[in-house]
C-alpha cells in the first residue's frame, strides 16, 4: 500500500473511531442476575487466564453469547466504561463483536456474540470432534494475522494488549477465527484512562515481541495438534533445536494424514521459528509477518 493511501486510511479510521466514541446507545446493558443464571453461576467456563475468564451463557429465550469477565477487581467503573466504549468501536471479521456489558459484585462483564464451534483448543484436544483439515488450519492462522494487522496497524493508537492462544481463539460456523481476549484501557493512577499504546508498524518493542511470540506458538499448535495447559515449553524447544527439520514429519498432527502441502508446511514453520526467535532478538517485524500471509514476500527457509 502506498504511503499516502496508508496515511489517508489511518486518518479515516481515526476519525471514524472518534465519532463512534460519542455514542453508546447500541451497546446493551445486561442485568447481572440474568448473566449469572445464563452461565449457570459462572460455571460454564470457556477459558481462564491471569487477567480474564470467559463463560458460555444460555438465556431463557434461547440466545447464546460469550461472557468475558475482567478479573481486575480494582478496575474503577469509569475505566470499565471507557473499555466498553472503545471495544464497541472495533469492527473486524476476525474479532468477536461486543454486544453489551454488565456489572456485578466486584465483577465487570463483557458480552460478545456467540461462536458456534467453540474454541480452537477444543478442536485440537477433543478426540470426539472432527479433526481440522490443513486448509482450515491455514485459514485460522491467516484470520488471526488479519485481526492483528487491524489492531496494530489500522488503529490509532495501536492496540497491543492481546492474548493469543488456542483457548481464546473462537471459531464461528465457517471455522473463521475470532480473537476474544483484547484489552484496551489502562489507568494512569490519577483517575485518568488512556488507550494502550506503543506498537508502530515497524516497531519490535516488548509488547509487539510478545504478540509475535504467541503467534509463533499458535502456529506450532496448529501444525502439531498439541495444545496443553502445561505450557508451550516443549513445542518451543523443538523448533529451536538445530535438527528440528529432520523431525518435522514426526511432529505433524497425525489427524492431518497426508492432506497438507509440504511447501506450505515448511514455510509456516519458518514463520513460527522467526516469531519465537523475535521474542529475545527482534529480527522480524509485524509488517513482514502480515506481508507473508498476504503472499507478498517470501520467508527465508
Amino acid at each position: 500500500m502506498d504511503l499516502p493511501i496508508r496515511k489517508f486510511s489511518l486518518n479515516l479510521l481515526a476519525w471514524l473511531h472518534r465519532s463512534r466514541r460519542r455514542r453508546l446507545s447500541f451497546i446493551k446493558r445486561y442485568a447481572y442476575k440474568d448473566i449469572k443464571r445464563a452461565t449457570d453461576g459462572f460455571h460454564r467456563i470457556v477459558y481462564s487466564n491471569n487477567h480474564s475468564a470467559a463463560y458460555k451463557a444460555k438465556f431463557r429465550d434461547g440466545g447464546i453469547v460469550l461472557v468475558k469477565e475482567i478479573t481486575d477487581i480494582n478496575q474503577e467503573k469509569e475505566v470499565f466504561y471507557r473499555e466498553v466504549q472503545l471495544l464497541g468501536c472495533l469492527h473486524h471479521r476476525h474479532l468477536l463483536t461486543l454486544r453489551g456489558f454488565s456489572f456485578g459484585h466486584k465483577k465487570r462483564l463483557l458480552v460478545f456474540d456467540n461462536v458456534e464451534n467453540g474454541s480452537l483448543k477444543e478442536h485440537l484436544n477433543d478426540p470426539l470432534r472432527t479433526p481440522l483439515n490443513w486448509r482450515t488450519r491455514l485459514q485460522i492462522a491467516t484470520g488471526v494475522v488479519a485481526a492483528l494487522e487491524y489492531l496494530l496497524l489500522f488503529n490509532d493508537p495501536p492496540i497491543y494488549h492481546v492474548s493469543i492462544n488456542s483457548s481464546n481463539i473462537m471459531l464461528d460456523e465457517n471455522f473463521n477465527a475470532k480473537l476474544s481476549d483484547i484489552g484496551i484501557v489502562t489507568s494512569t493512577g490519577d483517575n485518568e484512562t488512556v488507550p494502550h499504546t506503543s506498537c508502530s508498524k515497524d516497531s519490535m518493542d516488548q509488547e509487539c515481541s510478545n504478540i509475535i511470540y504467541q503467534l509463533g506458538v499458535l502456529i506450532l499448535e496448529l501444525v502439531t495438534g498439541q495444545s496443553s495447559d502445561n505450557g508451550d515449553a516443549d513445542l518451543v524447544q523443538w523448533i529451536q533445536e538445530s535438527r528440528f527439520r529432520n523431525s518435522i514429519h514426526n511432529m505433524i498432527d497425525p489427524d492431518l494424514g497426508n492432506t497438507y502441502d509440504n511447501r506450505e508446511l515448511r514455510s509456516l514453520l519458518a514463520v513460527a521459528k522467526l516469531c519465537i526467535v523475535s521474542r529475545e532478538k527482534p529480527t522480524f517485524s509485524v509488517l513482514q509477518i502480515f506481508r507473508y500471509f498476504q503472499k507478498k514476500v517470501e520467508i527465508p527457509q
